[in-house]
């Protein structure tokens, strides 16, 4: 008898309970009622946070926000793009990727993104002319894509790069941290994140001109800024003082409650990327045995931080993609198949508020019409594991039937 068969479902969906350390904060806060960033004259819990953010990541300057989205928006607005200027972006992303460009009075411009889930580096290469003004690389679901080629080519042109690395905290490329190998870095504190606080983001960069103008944008207002300084930085204060009463304040903070949540947490990321990794390439061992699921490789350069799996169908109708989901949710594992689930958010066909028509993304479309996707916090035990990788396996055999070589080996 298999394990799904025999045990309860793994909750997939709550996150690690938050650490003691934090509780005796947020009661002090509580009894306080100290609650705003900007209340203390010093070392409030946020600005603590990006501190200790910051030398995590091996960067001079962080600013922590409302969400990611939010650290997206002001690195656009900080870059100081003209209005309708182009971002080249992946065609695989979440909706607030796109929304971040439009709120930003920019332009989003999609690319072709490849059964590995990483960027078409032909397409990029392609679209990436005289009209392009940035881009926004997605580590979409922490799939890190060709770092390297992307970062060459844009710095030959003068392009800054974003990168959207919302679910990428802890991932390596080529012994640089996800985050800091563009002229920005933007992280989320969302609940199915790493780390957890529900909501908030946070945004990294050496350059202190972006991080000033992101600053002050975020709402530090009148001369609050003064409170993000440490210590003593000439360039920092010159660049505020540069920027004081010029830019429109968006009022996009982060609060002590959330700072308060998310600093204990940051000495487990290690653990937490190390139980990631061990889970996701367990099931992708088992899954992979599968004639019917195919996990793709990692690249060489890459050391990936996963909290959930994902994986293409193959050689299934629509019907049977359909009817594998179908038969994996009675099995208690809820499966995302982007391109089939009603109003994505992730399938750039929905994203109707795009100006013009649906863009072309031929390679893209067909990715997302047998792209899976499974919860696999890093909380999981071996046993909840097995589980989940049974309920897929027999929920794949369900669907397509029995194994057919010419079937499965010919087209």
């Amino acid at each position: 008898m298999t394990q799904a068969a025999t045990s309860p479902a793994p909750n997939v969906y709550d996150a690690e309970p938050i650490p003691e350390a934090a509780r005796a904060e947020i009661d002090r806060m509580l009894q306080s009622g100290d609650l705003f960033r900007y209340t203390a004259p010093e070392d409030a819990p946020v600005s603590l946070l990006e501190r200790e953010f910051a030398a995590v990541m091996g960067t001079r300057y962080a600013l922590a926000v409302s969400s990611c989205s939010a650290a997206l928006f002001l690195s656009l607005k900080a870059l100081g793009l003209p209005r309708d200027a182009r971002v080249l972006i992946p065609g695989f992303t979440f909706a607030a990727v796109p929304s971040s460009v439009i709120h930003a009075d920019c332009v989003p411009v999609l690319c072709e993104v490849g059964e590995n889930y990483r960027i078409d580096m032909a397409d990029f290469e392609a679209k990436l002319d005289e009209r392009i003004d940035a881009v926004i690389v997605s580590h979409m679901r922490g799939h890190t894509s060709d770092m390297d080629a992307i970062m060459g080519l844009c710095d030959v042109r003068g392009i800054p790069v974003i990168e959207d690395a919302a679910h990428s905290l802890g991932t390596i490329w080529g012994g640089r941290k996800i985050g800091t190998l563009g002229r920005v870095g933007c992280f989320s504190f969302q609940s199915y994140k790493l780390v957890n606080a529900g909501e908030g983001g946070i945004l990294v960069t050496d350059d202190a001109d972006l991080v000033a103008r992101a600053v002050i944008m975020s709402g530090a207002y009148e001369h609050n800024w003064a409170k993000h300084m440490a210590g003593d930085d000439p360039l920092l204060a010159a660049a505020f003082a540069d920027w004081q009463n010029r830019l429109p304040l968006y009022n996009l903070r982060m609060g002590n409650l959330s700072a308060a949540i998310i600093r204990p947490q940051l000495p487990e990321v290690a653990r937490r990327v190390r139980d990631g990794r061990d889970n996701h390439d367990y099931v992708a061992g088992r899954l992979n045995g599968s004639p019917w699921m195919q996990v793709p490789d990692k690249l060489e350069s890459e050391e990936r931080a996963p909290d959930s799996i994902q994986f293409n169908l193959v050689n299934m109708s629509d019907a049977e993609v359909r009817a594998f989901s179908a038969a994996a949710a009675e099995r208690g594992v809820k499966v995302q198949v982007f391109g089939m689930s009603a109003d994505n958010a992730r399938a750039f066909w929905n994203w109707q508020f795009l100006p013009g028509p649906t863009p072309e993304l031929p390679r893209t479309r067909a990715m997302l019409m047998r792209a899976c996707d499974v919860r696999l916090p890093a909380r999981l035990t071996r046993q909840d594991l097995d589980f989940v990788a049974d309920a897929l396996i027999a929920a794949a055999e369900v669907a397509a039937g029995p194994i057919e070589p010419e079937r499965v080996y010919g087209t």
